[in-house]
């Protein structure tokens, strides 16, 4: 029985230097699995909130948000006013106009323009200090693509707990109707 390699198992990717390959390993990672656990997700469960927690549409929002975000000060550059819209955007309960697609379409493309970043990160620059945010906190480049692989790896985890969550409960009020 042949089982499915996982992104970094299959071995270096090429055009991304050694240092950066599990950032890149994660993110595509991370898009195989989104990909995956969304398919055929209903849209009327996008925005449900079991016991209280994160919706599913919202770690999409996020994660495509975060990548951009960190992606962007790794880049040495500043928050555009449609990144800071995004981000205000981000766990809104009054979100229309987005379907699962669209939102699992943005990741998709997040994670290319992340790759392609990636390709062209020069090494020595790895060390060299990022400023995040209006208040400059302190990171550098090597800190922000890391980052932005755990902080993506951990909302993929929590998004297929929320999946799996969701689902379920509409399969047990479907059964009891």
């Amino acid at each position: 029985m042949s089982q499915k390699l996982e992104v970094w198992q299959r071995g270096p990717l090429p055009k991304i230097i050694p240092v950066l390959q599990p950032v890149a390993h994660a993110l595509l990672q991370a898009r195989e699995e989104i990909n995956e656990y969304m398919n055929q997700f209903p849209a009327s469960l996008l925005w449900e909130r079991p016991a209280g927690m994160a919706s599913t549409g919202f770690h999409l929002q996020h994660l495509s948000g975060v990548l951009d975000r960190v992606f962007t000060y790794a880049r040495a550059e500043s928050l555009s006013e449609f990144q800071f819209e995004q981000l205000k955007e981000e766990g809104s309960d009054s979100v229309e106009g987005y379907s699962v697609d669209a939102l699992v379409n943005r990741f998709n493309n997040q994670v290319d323009l992340a790759i392609e970043q990636i390709k062209n990160t020069d090494e020595s620059t790895l060390p060299d200090f990022r400023g995040i945010g209006r208040a400059g906190l302190p990171s550098t480049v090597i800190g922000l693509l890391f980052h932005a692989a755990e902080h993506t790896m951990r909302h993929v985890g929590q998004l297929m707990v929320t999946v799996a969550v969701v689902k379920n409960n509409e399969d047990k009020n479907r059964g009891n109707n």
